[in-house]
C-alpha cells in the first residue's frame, strides 16, 4: 500500500519541456540551465521583497513553479508546500484552534499595552519629531 502511494506521488514528475527540445540533449541541457537562471533570477528577486513592501514569497513561490517545470526536486518541494497550507488552512478553521488563537492574540495586545503603559509613564511621551514649538 505504502508503494502504491509512493509511485502515485511520483507521478506527473518531470520536464516538461516541449518533445523537440527533449530530443536532442544538448538544446534539453541548455534548456535546463535557461529554466534554472531565470528561476533563480525570480527566486533571488523574491528574497530581496521580503524585508521590502511588496509580495515576496509570492515572488519565491512563482520562481518555485518555474523550477518545477523542469526539475523534480523543486516539483518535490511544491507539493510539499501545497500539502502543509492546506493542512494549515484547514486547521486555521477549526473553531478549537480560532478560539485559542484569539484569546493569544487578545493576551498579546494587552501586555503590549501595558508595557507601553509602563514605559510612557515612567519616561513620558516624547514625539520624534518637532512639534515647531
Amino acid at each position: 500500500m505504502e508503494h502504491m502511494d509512493a509511485e502515485r506521488d511520483e507521478s506527473g514528475l518531470g520536464s516538461r519541456a516541449p518533445g523537440f527540445v527533449k530530443a536532442s540533449r544538448p538544446l534539453h541541457l541548455s534548456w535546463r540551465i535557461g529554466v534554472f537562471v531565470v528561476g533563480l533570477a525570480v527566486v533571488v528577486g523574491g528574497v530581496i521583497l521580503l524585508p521590502l513592501p511588496g509580495p515576496g514569497w509570492l515572488v519565491i513561490f512563482g520562481g518555485m513553479a518555474l523550477w518545477a517545470t523542469e526539475f523534480v526536486w523543486a516539483q518535490r518541494v511544491l507539493r510539499w508546500t501545497k500539502r502543509k497550507v492546506t493542512e494549515a488552512a484547514h486547521r486555521a478553521v477549526d473553531p478549537k484552534v480560532r478560539r485559542r488563537n484569539t484569546v493569544l492574540g487578545v493576551a498579546g495586545v494587552l501586555v503590549l499595552g501595558t508595557l507601553i503603559a509602563l514605559y510612557v509613564a515612567r519616561f513620558g511621551a516624547v514625539m520624534p519629531w518637532s512639534t515647531g514649538r
